[in-house]
């Protein structure tokens, strides 16, 4: 008997993953190509989704044809993605009119602050459980229908693009939407990710009337909302395509509740936090929308065929991994990996602090104009100083929103479940335990993103029975837990908010 799979398109902000699961939830194979940044102007950040696409294709044959699978050893296909990056394409050609505009990209600052100033805070933030800020997708959408060049549509006409998308002739997509297209020709979205665009009602489960209003958005043009893990599929491959076989698509979420799946997240109070390009601290609260008085986002979770919505509440932090990038374009780094060695060699920072506000504050702070900050040093500082402060900085934004899960929820975090690049990074597990005082769990499997879209797809078709198997098929890999002084690290801790205080409100032109 031949044995068969699951894979999962990872989609990611710096590039794309496909992995393929067999049944014990173990990787057998794995391809990853990086994708260009594009930087038009600062604050300004974007991809072209026709390279996101072909590296899309290539990874899944290179991943295929090392493991040595036939694509018909696929029992499903699931997909995680980059969740707000936004784009719209001609449903005619399937030709993008634009570049997609990326969740880091703060080129409609002013718009959010246009809807503060007209009260719309509020009402967005009940309907959708979002705070009002450019990294969702609404002011990227009407962004694109205001200013996408018609000639790249093929068209003469400005107005051209809103006509058409009125009709439906022009198609709204996150990167996950993009990719079911592309594979199966349907214009499908799952919850989770209708739930990052500041479109979507999490309570009426609907994109919101009022909303679509608001930005000039047509409904015409959006995606149907199915369930995470839809025993219905979104539709299959086509036989006469790159894949050269017929393989169901029956899941997708956002790259962050796929973590939350793929960690097996599935009772009310249980937590994880994925370290990639920025952190993003995921709390499973059940069939309620929790209502977020700190700072944090209310989003969906994931959705099972026939089965109610399951929430979260979330803190996004922007910048984690992305700041060691930076550390690395500096040239204070020549790899990532150097990181550990380079903190340890030195005590402490000697006061220096680094705030990674790059493009802006994420929760619980929500500041658009705030700007990368480095505050204390002095004529001592040398860069060992700067690499170990920035290290410190993911540590610390985590406690934020640690205490903020805390205050909304109610629950006393006792562990913390992590994935993601930089948890292979000991040095930094073992501080963010310490910083936080609770422990960190970290799994065999650390790409929980791509496995939580196998398990849904999975689960869909039956390659998976339910969830106790997924539970069953995840391992311990590392825990850590505190070891400093709580006094020594409050005390730490402690001076990061001042430093917070320090990179509030720089940027006052357009995000810049």
């Amino acid at each position: 008997m031949t044995d068969t799979y699951v894979g999962a398109v990872d989609q990611g902000t710096t590039g794309t993953r496909f992995m393929v699961f067999d049944h014990a939830g173990q990787v057998v194979a794995n391809a990853y190509e990086k994708h260009e940044q594009i930087y038009p102007e600062p604050g300004w950040v974007e991809h072209d989704p026709m390279e996101i696409w072909e590296n899309t294709k290539s990874v899944i044959t290179t991943a295929l044809g090392q493991a040595d699978i036939g694509p018909d050893q696929l029992e499903a296909i699931g997909v995680t993605n980059q969740r707000e990056t936004t784009l719209l394409w001609d449903a005619d050609s399937g030709k993008p009119v634009h570049n997609a505009l990326v969740w880091q990209d703060r080129r409609t600052t002013n718009r959010i602050e246009a809807l503060e100033e007209d009260g719309l805070v509020g009402p967005i933030r009940h309907k959708t459980g979002l705070e009002a800020d450019a990294y969702f997708s609404a002011t990227k959408a009407e962004w694109l229908l205001e200013n996408a060049d018609p000639i790249k549509m093929e068209r003469t006409r400005p107005d051209d693009i809103q006509d058409r998308a009125e009709r439906g002739d022009v198609l709204f997509g996150t990167i996950d939407t993009w990719i079911i297209y592309n594979l199966t020709g349907n214009h499908i979205t799952d919850v989770s990710n209708a739930s990052r665009t500041m479109l979507y009602n999490i309570h009426d489960l609907d994109w919101d009337d009022e909303l679509l209003e608001e930005f000039d958005i047509p409904r015409a043009m959006l995606p149907e909302v199915r369930p995470s893990s839809d025993e219905n599929t979104y539709g299959s491959t086509n036989p006469d395509g790159f894949l050269e076989a017929e393989v169901p698509v029956a899941g997708a979420l956002g790259d962050q509740q796929a973590a939350l799946f793929g960690q097996t997240c599935f009772d009310p109070g249980e937590a994880k936090n994925t370290y990639g390009t920025g952190s993003f601290f995921l709390m499973n609260t059940g069939d309620e929308a929790v209502e977020s008085e700190h700072g944090l986002l209310t989003t969906i979770g994931f959705q099972r065929s026939g089965e109610p919505v399951q929430y979260a509440l979330e803190g996004s932090i922007f910048i984690t991994g992305a700041a060691i990038e930076w550390l690395e374009d500096m040239s204070l780094i020549d790899d990532p990996a150097e990181t550990a060695e380079l903190a340890r060699s030195v005590n402490s920072t000697d006061g220096v602090y680094v705030v990674p506000a790059f493009t802006g504050l994420g929760a619980p702070h929500w500041d658009q104009r705030a700007r990368g900050t480095i505050v204390g040093m002095t004529r001592g500082t040398r860069r060992e100083h700067v690499v170990r402060a920035t290290l410190e900085s993911i540590a610390y934004q985590t406690r934020d929103v640690a205490e903020a899960m805390e205050a909304d929820s109610g629950i006393e975090m006792q562990s913390l479940k992590v994935d993601g690049g930089a948890v292979k990074n000991n040095f930094l597990c073992q501080l963010q335990s310490d910083i936080i005082g609770s422990e960190i769990i970290r799994p065999v499997v650390d790409e929980t993103t791509a496995l939580g879209a196998a398990y849904a797809a999975g689960l869909a078709v039956g390659y998976w029975n339910d969830l106790d198997e997924l539970q069953h098929n995840w391992q311990v890999d590392r825990e850590f837990t505190p070891q400093m002084d709580d006094k020594h690290a409050d005390a730490m801790y402690s001076r990061w908010g001042d430093a917070i205080d320090r990179s509030r409100g720089w940027a006052i032109d357009d995000g810049k």
